[in-house]
């Protein structure tokens, strides 16, 4: 079954992935960026944390459970990194 089969448009399961993907993660993500492909949702950004990375897979793959997910956001430990 196709992703996007369950929302209206890629851009509808995109905004949704990542409005829960902020929710989850306290908005802790810079330049978070999510990418439909396919039935393959791929998350940009940077976080301060390995934590807040893995919340990021659990918050998208509770709303996707039979997708292939890429996680490609970048852990940078630098204190600065506060919400936008």
């Amino acid at each position: 079954m196709r992703l996007q089969a369950c929302f209206e448009s890629p851009n509808s399961l995109q905004a949704h992935v990542e409005r829960l993907v902020r929710l989850r993660t306290g908005e802790m993500i810079r330049e978070l960026r999510v990418e439909v492909l396919n039935d393959t949702i791929v998350l940009t950004g940077r976080t301060a944390t390995y934590y807040t990375k893995q919340l990021a897979t659990y918050a998208a793959l509770d709303l996707l459970k039979d997708a292939t997910l890429t996680n490609e956001i970048e852990v940078v430990h630098d204190c600065r990194i506060k919400p936008h």
